[in-house]
């Protein structure tokens, strides 16, 4: 029997790099000091295992010339700013920890996403193998 208590991983991308064009200063680090408490509270109770926030900078690699560009770009609603990854019990935990961002209130968006065990498209390869395996028998 296992009793070992097992959680799920989730990733919680911050969508939107502007989110603090139209605050003073002091509004942006009340900001800051509630994230900061936000993801420090999180990491004492054993909920956050990591989190960073991404530079405006980058390069986008692309088809298969491996063309690179410039991106992601700053301007962008949709650039990803940064994440924290969870381990807590469920989607709707990571969901109710999502509703708690600070930057909400500023036009920020957050994507909650499941961490899959393994690459989707090597569990489709396997799953069709299996499939092929039980038509042959």
């Amino acid at each position: 029997m296992n009793t070992q208590n097992t959680k799920d991983q989730y990733l919680l991308l911050f969508r939107g790099t502007r989110w603090d064009k139209e605050l003073s200063p002091e509004e942006i680090q009340s900001v800051v000091n509630k994230w900061a408490a936000w993801f420090e509270r999180l990491t004492k109770e054993g909920k956050a295992k990591a989190g960073q926030p991404l530079k405006d900078e980058g390069k986008v690699v692309s088809g298969k010339k491996r063309t690179v560009a410039d991106g992601p770009f700053a301007e962008s609603k949709e650039a990803i700013g940064g994440y924290f990854l969870l381990e807590v019990d469920s989607i709707d935990e990571a969901v109710a920890i999502a509703k708690e961002c600070p930057g909400l209130d500023y036009g920020l968006n957050v994507e909650v996403r499941p961490v899959a065990d393994q690459c989707m498209v090597r569990q489709r390869a396997m799953d069709r193998e299996a499939g092929q395996e039980l038509a042959a028998v």
